[in-house]
């Protein structure tokens, strides 16, 4: 989720709550080894016993195809004050794909052995290392080889989003194929993909057999929806007003301009607003309205008053 979780998104959710733990955008690997002070900059809840204010721990993502690079960045990660590494081997962004990293990589089941025992065998033994695949590049068909091989490398869980690369984000997810995995490793295994809400996260434990699951673009869609799946599960009721989205967008472009400049300030407000379409009908409905807005003060008084409507 490279361009939408950086910290300031995810000090945004932990601050709501409801989930056991959040993941950084992903930091590619390419050419050199991330130094130690670029861990620092992009995550700074690593310099705060790697968590959030609200002390959700916070998991640090690296994305990359050369087992060396990769091991020595975990490392620095480490340094920096990470204490968990994860490897996005699920990401089918043509940009990521083209240069050898994500995805593509599941055609490969030895790259992903040599990437995660490099890195394992780098790190110390209590710092603990994870994974996220899809089904498959085209196909399913190297999908058990991909687990066995990261298994055998020492990864101690995986998270698994229901489609395969040649899919994207296309639905249904295919819960049945996680659940296969589920049946037949002993790492842990954590179901993506569709879980929108606490109906289609009990859907996909009856059918994985799962009891770990993540939220990605759901969470963007709905910021609640941690918070409201705990609620449910509880048996309380957990509405979200309106006012208090209001609230929250106010506030999060108030804490987007400490960190980055008007213009960019604007344009990741802007694309939020294309993601809470997808769970609040206002905000589709005035989307394009929102998306014409010139400035950061017109952008948030022009969504005010768009949930003031309702």
């Amino acid at each position: 989720m490279e361009g939408v979780m950086d910290h300031t998104m995810r000090a945004l959710l932990s601050q709501i709550g409801g989930m056991n733990y959040l993941v950084s955008e992903f930091i590619r690997v390419t050419q050199y080894p991330i130094p130690t002070t670029t861990f620092q900059r992009l995550i700074p809840e690593n310099q705060n016993n790697a968590q959030t204010t609200h002390k959700h721990p916070v998991h640090t993502q690296l994305l990359g195809s050369n087992a060396e690079l990769m091991a020595e960045s975990a490392s620095n990660a480490v340094k920096a004050g990470a204490t968990h590494i994860d490897v996005n081997f699920g990401c089918p962004a043509k940009r990521v794909n083209g240069h050898g990293g994500g995805s593509v990589l599941l055609q490969t089941p030895d790259a992903l052995y040599e990437i995660m025992n490099a890195i394992r065998k780098t790190l110390p033994s209590n710092v603990p290392v994870s994974a996220k695949i899809r089904l498959g590049f085209e196909d399913e068909t190297l999908l058990l080889d991909n687990v066995a091989a990261l298994e055998a490398a020492g990864v101690g869980t995986l998270t698994i989003h229901g489609r395969t690369k040649k899919d994207g984000y296309k639905p249904p997810a295919r819960w049945e194929k996680i659940g296969e995995i589920q049946d037949q490793t002993k790492m842990t295994v954590v179901a993506n993909g569709d879980i929108t809400d606490t109906e289609s996260l009990l859907r996909c434990q009856a059918i994985t057999g799962c009891q770990h699951f993540m939220i990605g673009r759901g969470s963007l869609n709905n910021p609640f929806v941690f918070q409201q799946i705990r609620a449910e599960l509880n048996g309380q009721t957990n509405a979200i007003e309106s006012r208090t989205l209001t609230t929250l967008f106010t506030e999060y472009a108030i804490e987007l301009q400490t960190h980055y400049d008007d213009i960019t300030t604007l344009g990741r407000l802007k694309q939020w607003c294309g993601h809470l379409r997808f769970g609040f009908v206002e905000i589709k409905e005035n989307l394009q309205i929102l998306r014409r807005c010139r400035s950061v003060n017109e952008l948030t008084q022009t969504f005010d008053n768009t949930m003031r409507k309702t």
